[in-house]
């Protein structure tokens, strides 16, 4: 019997990851789970070569962000606060005025950059992100593979 079987753990080098493009459809998720299964995407922890220091997850294109769900009473009682720099700046607003504004996306936006560690490699992840109202998207081109959400446990 071969009694020296080595057992190293294999290290990713940014020139060795493989990224795909994947489509993911918003419509009636709820959002924490959604972003919550796209940040592991987006970290790369769903491949079984993770590398914490190395961005290695794929490329996400999330569309019909304005139908994404809520449960409960977030629609109305979830509220995001922002501070102008000037003093007594705290602004606030609700998640409906957001989805009902013109950039509803920025709530998917907003739920996965806070999944996302932060420093130069989570921007550097999170810019893999893209994100759309409506079906269309510009990257027909990159030929994205639908992925459901739901599937991912």
């Amino acid at each position: 019997m071969n009694s020296k079987i080595l057992k190293q753990t294999r290290s990713l080098n940014p020139k060795d990851v493989a990224k795909q493009w994947l489509l993911i459809d918003a419509e009636n998720i709820v959002l924490g789970r959604l972003a919550s299964n796209v940040s592991k995407i987006l970290r790369g922890k769903h491949k079984a070569n993770y590398t914490p220091h190395v961005d290695c997850g794929d490329n996400v294109i999330i569309i019909n962000a304005e139908k994404v769900k809520l449960t409960g009473n977030k629609l109305s009682d979830k509220k995001y606060y922002w501070h102008t720099g000037y003093p007594g700046g705290i602004k606030e607003t609700t998640a409906k005025k957001i989805i009902e504004g013109k950039n509803p996306d920025k709530i998917i936006r907003l739920a996965v950059q806070r999944m996302i560690p932060k420093g130069p490699l989570g921007r550097q992840q999170i810019s893999n992100m893209k994100v759309y109202c409506g079906e269309s998207h510009p990257h027909d081109s990159q030929v994205p593979k639908k992925f459901n959400i739901m599937d991912m446990k």
